[in-house]
């Protein structure tokens, strides 16, 4: 029997918190954590069980490889589409026609939801894309920032990428090592049962669309938005805005690309996942479930990230616009750009791997049980899963630190039951995100501000808003589950009722107490934005 560490359990993941917030560096204060679970663990100074950990989260899972080629043959596209000219040619295609502010607004909403790949690919494209016409139409740095963090993040979590593939790994790392894997549906099944359940993120999706519609702004960004309408300043006056991502990339080699340079590689990349996970989990006499049990998402995530790099470089062949060797200088430029999240990927791996030994989950399920109400488990972990997301800067820290906790405690709280496993993995997931969403220290808030050229605390600042008031209707919502269990997908109109009714009653608040909101608001009505433009 595994030796019992009571509190100290929670000493590793408390640390990399405390230290997170004191020193602002994720990964040093992750790292420390680790060790301090190894030093806990050991009864030493813990140095060489702490690199177990982490090779260990390297090597020893063929999962976990199969994330780490994926990562890196996706900054590799990203980094091909890009030299190509291939975002520019989609962001032209799609900006043809924008020329108002609310337009400028809905199309970088939309193209976040289309690039739903990758948080860093979604704000490097997007924002580099839109940038240029979003100061033209007179649109705030600040608020082209938030479009960008709210459709990264939020919108990774649920389509196809890599933040999907670590969620799953994570579940399957605990089935695994709680020995249930035989007692519950796939990892990836129960990813997908936890989808209704992660309500912050279509919920922060839907907002940026109710904001940009709407063109009703509170807060800080209202006072954005009025400088920038009335004086065309997109930043404030003393703001320091963070470095454009074309010194990172260089300039694209292809003036006037097609749209086929962004549009095949992305075709590649569905596609072959799609194709790929139909394939190895088809058989004649499956059904849907049991097609999705029986696939491997992480290979077929390796393949389709596989097939997008050597789409891009056929056509930067086949099209003059490289030579070999400089498609495979891109595609080394590429797996560059993934290292900062390939980093943060070992080390929340490894912290978690410190959690499961220490038994962190065990602790608090044996602490929470008979004294905390399954009926407020949902919000609570929304709530703590927040806290701890904000204070490390990072949604994939916080998955790793919240899982080894979540999944026993709701193993155990529930009676085996795979719904309620799934409902507090979705309320982790929600958590994670929103601390994300408004940490000064998430590498997703640092890099939308600086890929839509605005003042990091700025963005803070005026985001803080629109994701608190997404935050309280989904805690709403959680309250409501716990009580009634009413169904997600009932309760989830009822939250975009909520949350378009809170945006009306705040921005006419603020309209109110704001001497400046009325005349921007009638600027942009008259700037040609009629339902026959729109």
């Amino acid at each position: 029997m595994p030796p019992d560490f009571g509190a100290l359990s929670l000493v590793p993941p408390l640390l990399a918190i405390v230290l997170a917030v004191i020193t602002r560096r994720a990964m040093v204060s992750l790292f420390l954590g680790i060790w301090a679970g190894g030093i806990i663990y050991t009864g030493s100074i813990g140095i060489a069980q702490t690199f177990s950990w982490i090779v260990s989260s390297i090597g020893e899972s063929t999962f976990n490889a199969k994330v780490i080629i994926f990562t890196l043959l996706l900054g590799a596209g990203i980094a091909l589409i890009w030299r190509l000219g291939g975002a520019l040619a989609i962001a032209r295609f799609a900006t043809r026609r924008v020329d108002t502010h609310r337009k400028v607004g809905i199309t970088a909403w939309i193209l976040g939801l289309i690039w739903s790949f990758d948080d860093y690919a979604n704000n490097a494209i997007v924002g580099s894309s839109t940038k240029d016409i979003a100061d033209e139409m007179r649109m705030s740095r600040e608020k082209l920032a938030y479009i960008l963090d709210s459709t990264a993040a939020p919108v990774a979590t649920l389509g196809i990428s890599s933040w999907v593939a670590f969620e799953i790994g994570l579940i399957a790392q605990q089935y695994n090592e709680l020995g249930i894997a035989q007692d519950t549906p796939s990892a990836a099944v129960t990813f997908l049962q936890s989808i209704p359940y992660n309500i912050y993120s279509p919920l922060a999706i839907a907002m940026v669309g109710i904001i940009v519609i709407t063109q009703r702004d509170f807060g800080e960004m209202l006072t954005a938005e009025n400088r920038a309408q009335q004086t065309g300043k997109v930043t404030r006056d003393d703001a320091q805005p963070l470095q454009s991502i074309k010194d990172d990339l260089g300039d694209p080699l292809v003036e006037d690309a097609p749209v086929r340079m962004f549009v095949l590689p992305v075709v590649a990349l569905v596609s072959v996942v799609v194709g790929g996970a139909v394939f190895m989990g088809y058989a004649p006499d499956r059904t849907i479930v049991e097609m999705v049990n029986n696939t491997n998402v992480a290979t077929a995530l390796v393949w389709g990230s596989f097939a997008m790099v050597a789409t891009a470089v056929i056509l930067a062949l086949t099209h003059g616009a490289m030579e070999l060797g400089e498609a495979m200088d891109t595609v080394i430029d590429g797996f560059g750009t993934m290292l900062t999240a390939l980093s943060i990927i070992v080390l929340a791996w490894s912290l978690g791997s410190v959690a499961t030994a220490l038994g962190t989950g065990a602790y608090v399920t044996a602490y929470a049980q008979g004294t905390v109400s399954p009926q407020l488990l949902p919000v609570l972990i929304f709530l703590i899963s927040g806290f701890v997301s904000l204070a490390i800067g990072t949604s994939w820290g916080t998955m790793s630190v919240m899982t080894p906790i979540v999944i026993p405690l709701a193993w155990n709280l529930g009676g085996g039951s795979t719904e309620f496993i799934a409902l507090l993995i979705g309320a982790m997931f929600s958590g994670a995100i929103f601390g994300d969403n408004i940490s000064p220290i998430s590498d997703t808030t640092v890099l939308s501000s600086t890929f839509a050229g605005s003042d990091l605390i700025d963005h803070v600042r005026t985001q803080a808003y629109y994701a608190g008031t997404v935050l309280v209707v989904a805690t709403v919502i959680y309250g409501l589950y716990g009580l009634t269990a009413i169904p997600p997908l009932v309760l989830l109109p009822i939250g975009l009722v909520l949350l378009g009714g809170l945006v009306y009653v705040l921005s006419e608040w603020d309209s109110q107490r704001k001497d400046l909101a009325a005349k921007p608001a009638a600027v942009r009505m008259s700037d040609s934005d009629t339902p026959s433009d729109d």
